[in-house]
């Protein structure tokens, strides 16, 4: 889906690419995502391809990171393709919360917490695969198995999600 005349997921790799530098994208190369934005001149960002597939969002947690490592990077930024709202500051006051015990620090608001949007230290990368390797799907297993900090975010428009033209249409409103 679009947002402002761009694909939302490019505004978030151009938003993101203002702080961290590799961007990763995890998605199959049947997605659509892929098949729209790569090698189209957007935004840049290295794919990663290799998520197993029917793993969802924590299948690719696991290859991101794991892609982060051996980037060299010790933490890295995650979050959804689907929040439009998303800016730099969001990635500043979670690595605010960094802690040298800390494992992840995942953003909260008033109405829940937020898994992806968090900012994870990629040496997790095995733990979250060994929960995929046992089918775990749910994001929030990631948070029971680490070492967790929780940051409420200043600004929680930053973390809107858009998983329905429906709720792009309220965001236009």
């Amino acid at each position: 889906m679009n947002w402002q005349g761009e694909p939302m997921l490019a505004r978030v790799v151009r938003t993101i690419g203002q702080r961290c530098d590799p961007v990763l994208v995890v998605a199959p190369e049947s997605s659509s995502a892929y098949q729209g934005l790569f090698g189209t001149g957007g935004p840049e960002a290295r794919w990663i391809t290799d998520e197993t597939p029917g793993t969802g969002p924590l299948g690719g947690l696991a290859a991101g990171l794991a892609a982060a490592a051996e980037s060299g990077a010790e933490w890295a930024f995650v979050c959804a393709t689907d929040m439009p709202l998303i800016e730099v500051g969001l990635v500043d006051e979670l690595l605010r919360g960094v802690t040298t015990s800390a494992e992840a620090v995942i953003a909260q608001d008033n109405l829940r917490v937020h898994p992806m949007a968090g900012v994870y230290r990629t040496s997790a990368a095995g733990a979250i695969a060994d929960l995929v390797a046992a089918d775990e799907r749910r994001m929030l297993a990631a948070l029971d198995v680490l070492n967790t900090h929780w940051v409420t975010v200043s600004e929680g428009a930053w973390l809107t999600n858009v998983n329905a033209p429906e709720d792009l249409h309220r965001l236009r409103v």
